[in-house]
């Protein structure tokens, strides 16, 4: 195959997220950043074009966008075990884009969101990329590498990131000649602005208010050809904005991620969901101990936590665990619901809050729910923390 998976972050059996690289770029380089800050909903795969990163195989006669598409849909067979192609969540930068928009056009039931950033439906021009294929076959890869410190990143970023930037070109000057002068071919031959309008999965097209190779207009093409599409410029963004804005693009895959699914889950998705975040953040033991202590009366009120409590809200995207912990707690105190309370404050640590942390939430929580409250709320914490052996 002319591509290679690279497992990134999270584990399977949290939603799968695909990540499609740059050309002269590593998924590791690229998307790691990003990665780190997804790991924790999604399980993150990246993928490495030939001659690229962790991908030394090199194509013997010219390659094709559609052929990397496929050849990406192979390599999944392998990530699960099953030996079968998953549905899955995807986002590209630049070719891993346009790869993103073959998907779209080849294989639509795979895919449940797509995030496609700084690329578009056709990126720059013939000429240019034979031109590019010309001067790395005679001069190779470390000949880009100037011209791409200026192209790829926007102002300051160099400065602000010297290691991320030294580390995204130092896997272009590594890429291998034939693999990169392969893409390069790919790229020329790529253009289906004509077909945008048979897209049906919706589609988050992110642009680099900065980038050059592929501006906001290429991103507003796509977006507005698509069915169901919607463009966000991110200002100070060059075109590798998985690395020079993780934070912000993770946010957006993750909103757009959970958007495009949500309407899709079962209660069966929702309670595998529920069931192993439920045991994330409670323990196995507590969770075995309350499926096994459930009867006909309360089995039903059990599937219901966990399919709409752990499944629908704690498996949500805008609030990481630590946030959702301190948000529960709050509410236990002001609620009364002292039996939950020490059941979240061992939750509470599960999800890294430190016991100094619980302190300030009941402090906080002595102005705004009341003295009593808190003081029972110490009482508890006290009481659970010391079982835990850290009181």
């Amino acid at each position: 195959m002319s591509v290679t998976a690279v497992r990134l972050a999270g584990h399977p059996g949290l939603p799968l997220l695909v990540t499609g690289p740059s050309l002269g770029t590593s998924s590791t380089a690229l998307w790691s950043a990003t990665a780190t800050e997804l790991g924790r909903d999604f399980h993150v795969v990246g993928w490495d074009l030939p001659g690229h990163g962790h991908n030394t195989h090199l194509p013997e006669k010219p390659i094709t966008i559609a052929d990397l598409a496929r050849d990406m849909l192979e390599a999944l067979r392998e990530i699960d075990g099953t030996g079968a192609i998953p549905t899955f969540h995807y986002a590209g930068d630049s070719v891993g884009g346009a790869v993103g928009l073959q998907l779209l056009l080849d294989h639509p039931d795979r895919i449940t969101s797509a995030t496609l950033l700084c690329t578009g439906a056709r990126i720059g021009n013939p000429e240019d990329w034979r031109e590019r294929q010309r001067t790395v076959r005679t001069t190779g890869t470390t000949a880009m590498v100037a011209v791409s410190a200026q192209r790829w990143f926007g102002p300051g970023f160099v400065e602000r990131e010297p290691e991320r930037a030294s580390a995204l070109l130092h896997a272009l000057a590594e890429t291998d000649d034939t693999g990169y002068v392969a893409v390069c071919g790919a790229l020329a031959d790529f253009d289906v602005r004509d077909r945008l309008g048979e897209i049906t999965v919706p589609v988050l097209a992110v642009a680099g208010a900065d980038d050059g190779p592929t501006p906001p207009d290429s991103l507003d093409v796509i977006a507005r050809g698509v069915q169901h599409g919607r463009l966000v410029v991110l200002p100070g963004v060059a075109h590798l904005a998985p690395a020079e804005a993780p934070r912000e693009v993770a946010k957006l895959i993750s909103e757009h991620a959970r958007a495009a699914s949500r309407d899709e889950r079962t209660l069966a998705d929702l309670r595998a969901a529920g069931t192993t975040v439920r045991r994330e953040v409670l323990g196995d033991r507590h969770v075995d101990r309350a499926t096994a202590a459930a009867t006909d009366l309360t089995r039903e009120f059990q599937q219901f936590i966990t399919e709409y409590a752990w499944g629908g809200i704690w498996t949500r995207p805008g609030l990481d665990r630590r946030a959702r912990s301190l948000i529960t707690l709050t509410a236990l105190i002001a609620r009364g619901h002292h039996e939950e309370f020490a059941m979240h404050v061992r939750a509470a640590r599960t999800n890294g809050l430190t016991v100094s942390e619980i302190k300030e939430l009941i402090m906080q929580s002595a102005i705004y729910c009341g003295v009593p409250d808190a003081n029972t709320a110490f009482r508890i914490a006290q009481a659970t923390l010391a079982d835990l052996g850290e009181a």
